[in-house]
């Protein structure tokens, strides 16, 4: 006969578990190359250089790992809003009592031990949302219980922003893509895709009267070949009008933005802009990743890589040392283990048994999907550079601890879906 124990481990999803070890091994050993100096190497394991630092954080996370799988799996569910609060709570108090880097308010603690409240409140968001929507009269059909799973997610943003941490604050709205899984009506994301897309335009093209032009033009079409409705027609004309004010009072926000936000931006619709300045960043990424060719240059033989010419290339920019060193192979292997996890999570979150478990399982979905997409389109110059770490991979503590965190107790959740039989939809 089999114990329990057997059992247990049995049912634990060791594809999703290997491929986190593979990406955190993989990035490990990335972090070592962007910070590799050949005329004073260093071991991978010296603990005064990042690879090494890292290393000890990898073993943290190892035993946050253990205590997660060795907890009560009810005590997630139970504890989902006093772990919400706790963080907004540190969140509210970071400006006040973090340290300041760039202009940023990000961390806090004691001495060398600093840790991101922003990061981690991503799983408490992901817990209290699933603990909220679980309820069996919840129905994202109405609009009460619409402006409530927002404002569960909105607090922290708005909290976020306050530091201020823009790129951070931006990873909360993948979230949507779980409200739309558990039925939030397409209207609202047909309408914020045509809001993003009449956004890059208006900023993108010099003379905003073709864009005008072109919205007013739809307008009249769809009134044209639509039923002719009074409702409607006023309808689509206040649609229009508030378009057009929106696209001319665009550039007069941009304006207040703060400068390298403005930058960013710039940079974006004008890769050429300044390549030596507020483009360098972009410019030599693309410049590593490029050189790297099909093979790439060999494990610590990156030049782009060795003379520092890509800024935090151990954080944010780690994708630019993979693909000048792995090349188009190694970035491709790498996007197939993100892809493999993100479609096994999501094949995981659909055999869940309870409704909690299945909306967590998609939040962790979206949220590894929208930070894999904007760190990897940010180093190739499809998205503004924003202080977004590539999952498993980058540089840090918070980011390697939050993101084993919010995998993990899903894992733990789907290793008890049997016994969360009972909480059906």
């Amino acid at each position: 006969m089999r114990n329990k124990d057997d059992l247990y481990l049995n049912k634990i999803d060791w594809l999703t578990v290997s491929i986190y070890a593979c990406l955190v091994i993989f990035g490990w050993f990335n972090i070592y190359a962007a910070v590799f100096d050949e005329q004073f190497p260093k071991s991978i394991f010296d603990l005064s250089i990042n690879s090494g630092q890292q290393l000890v954080r990898i073993g943290a996370a190892f035993i946050i790992i253990l205590l997660i799988m060795v907890a009560d799996y009810r005590a997630f569910d139970n504890l989902a809003w006093i772990l919400y609060i706790l963080f907004l709570v540190l969140l509210i108090v970071t400006p006040f009592i973090g340290k300041e880097v760039n202009g940023q308010i990000l961390s806090i603690g004691v001495g060398s031990f600093r840790i991101q409240p922003s990061e981690f409140a991503k799983f408490t968001t992901a817990l209290a949302l699933a603990k909220y929507m679980e309820r069996p009269s919840f129905d994202l059909s109405q609009v009460k219980h619409q402006l409530q799973a927002v404002i569960i997610i909105m607090i922290p943003v708005i909290l976020i922003m306050l530091q201020p941490d823009t790129g951070t604050a931006m990873v909360y709205f993948a979230f949507f893509i779980m409200l739309y899984r558990e039925g939030m009506p397409q209207t609202y994301y047909i309408l914020g895709l045509a809001f993003i897309a009449i956004s890059l335009l208006a900023l993108g093209i010099e003379n905003n009267l073709y864009l005008v032009g072109g919205v007013f033009a739809i307008i009249l079409l769809l009134i044209i070949t639509g039923k002719k409705r009074i409702g409607r027609i006023v309808a689509l004309v206040g649609i229009g009008i508030f378009t057009v004010v929106y696209i001319y009072s665009l550039d007069y926000v941009v304006s207040k933005l703060p400068e390298h936000q403005q930058n960013r931006i710039m940079v974006l619709f004008n890769p050429d802009l300044d390549p030596l300045g507020v483009g360098w960043n972009v410019t030599q990424s693309k410049i590593a990743i490029g050189s790297g060719g099909f093979w790439g240059k060999g494990y610590l033989e990156g030049t782009q890589t060795k003379f520092d010419f890509v800024p935090e290339q151990h954080t944010d920019f780690i994708f630019c040392t993979l693909g000048e060193e792995f090349g188009w192979v190694g970035s491709t292997v790498v996007l197939i283990l993100f892809c493999t996890l993100l479609i096994r999570l999501i094949f995981l979150a659909e055999r869940q048994k309870n409704r909690f478990s299945r909306i967590y399982g998609y939040c962790v979905v979206s949220i590894l999907l929208f930070h894999v997409m904007v760190n990897i389109s940010m180093t190739i110059g499809l998205f503004p550079v924003v202080g977004i770490p590539l999952p498993f991979f980058s540089y840090g503590g918070s980011s390697l601890w939050s993101f084993t965190i919010l995998l993990f107790i899903f894992i733990k959740l789907d290793s008890h879906r049997i016994q969360l039989l009972g909480r059906m939809n």
